[in-house]
């Protein structure tokens, strides 16, 4: 891909996520734009397996946009990083098209695994603020992870997953479009389960007056 067809698309998607966006010569401003031209740099030479120079490239990177993106990540088309301060993504990471992360978003391992050790992300993810997803496992197309949420298995597709650990609270068959970037209207179920036990000693209150 040529470096202004690249360019144009970040645009695009910086449009199209990013409401505070409002000139395209901004695009040159932004961490997540500077971090992609960073990763490509450094995963092709990783590629052509000059190791040293691709996490030299890489680490450069990290100090200019405090974004940790490994050389041998593997990231489709349509990415975006909102704010970006704080993300990593491990060497073994694979990430779908149209995938958007924000600030302090982690796509680690645990520690004790080997080869493909950081996880896999499928098509038109999201992933909110604060957010760890930590083991070789898949997080479904179309799904959410809920700010602050630490993933530690398998996510379906078209889910919601949030608390710590993290549990799908939420999973049906309707596609979650690109668009719909909302980190605070996710289900929380302690404050559900909260509501229902109020509503329950409400009505057991009730009961005993009435004796």
């Amino acid at each position: 891909m040529g470096f202004v067809r690249f360019i144009k698309e970040e645009i695009d998607i910086i449009k199209e996520r990013d409401p505070a966006f409002k000139c395209w010569t901004e695009v040159f401003l932004y961490p997540s734009f500077k971090a992609m031209c960073g990763y490509k740099i450094a995963h092709r030479l990783y590629e052509k397996k000059h190791y040293f120079f691709a996490r030299w490239v890489s680490q450069r990177t990290v100090r200019k946009t405090g974004i940790e993106i490994h050389p041998g990540a593997v990231i489709g088309k349509g990415f975006f990083i909102d704010h970006g301060n704080g993300v990593i993504i491990g060497e073994t990471a694979i990430i779908g098209e149209n995938v958007t992360l924000y600030q302090g978003v982690t796509l680690g391992g645990t520690g004790k695994e080997h080869g493909k050790r950081h996880p896999t992300i499928g098509d038109n993810v999201m992933i909110s603020a604060g957010a760890k997803v930590l083991g070789s496992f898949t997080v479904g197309e179309n799904s959410k992870i809920g700010a602050g949420s630490v993933v530690l298995a398998e996510v379906p597709p078209n889910s919601t997953v949030v608390g710590v650990p993290g549990r799908v609270v939420k999973r049906d068959n309707i596609k979650v479009p690109r668009e719909e970037l909302d980190q605070c209207h996710l289900p929380d179920p302690i404050a559900n389960e909260l509501k229902e036990l109020k509503s329950r000693i409400e009505q057991l209150e009730i009961a005993g007056k009435t004796k």
